[in-house]
């Protein structure tokens, strides 16, 4: 678990299923440490995982980054950006809906995230997408 004394950061490379599961892990270390409730916990090292997943399955290498901020109005949250140098995704608004795929999956994950966190914003462009998600503590 991570002392919480000073904001955390944290980069990680995305090359392999080791590095999902570690990033993951991260991700549900700190809110852990920062009082995120378990189910939050658990809303938020899922949405990492698919994240990390589709890096992998895509893109086959990226980035994952997870810091901790403080917004101007006094909330906790945790923010993660998660980026690769895949194809890009050539429909946004589609793969954000519930069954769509371009690949073998079941076009379930983009949607999933959305719902698990408190905001998605997807830049996605041929060789380069990056997606970040954020969860705020909730008192």
């Amino acid at each position: 678990m991570f002392a919480m004394t000073t904001p955390f950061f944290m980069t990680m490379a995305i090359s392999g299923q080791a590095d999902v599961i570690a990033a993951r892990q991260a991700g549900r270390d700190l809110a852990r440490a920062m009082g995120f409730r378990i189910v939050d916990q658990t809303r938020l090292a899922t949405a990492i995982s698919e994240l990390a997943r589709n890096t992998l399955q895509h893109g086959l290498r990226g980035h994952c980054q997870i810091c901790e901020e403080t917004e101007p109005d006094g909330t906790r949250t945790i923010r993660v950006v998660v980026s690769d140098e895949g194809p890009g995704i050539a429909d946004v608004d589609a793969a954000l809906q519930p069954g769509f795929t371009t690949g073998k999956g079941l076009g379930l994950g983009l949607p999933a995230v959305e719902r698990l966190t408190d905001h998605l914003l997807i830049d996605s462009n041929p060789g380069r997408t990056v997606i970040q998600i954020t969860m705020s503590l909730r008192p």
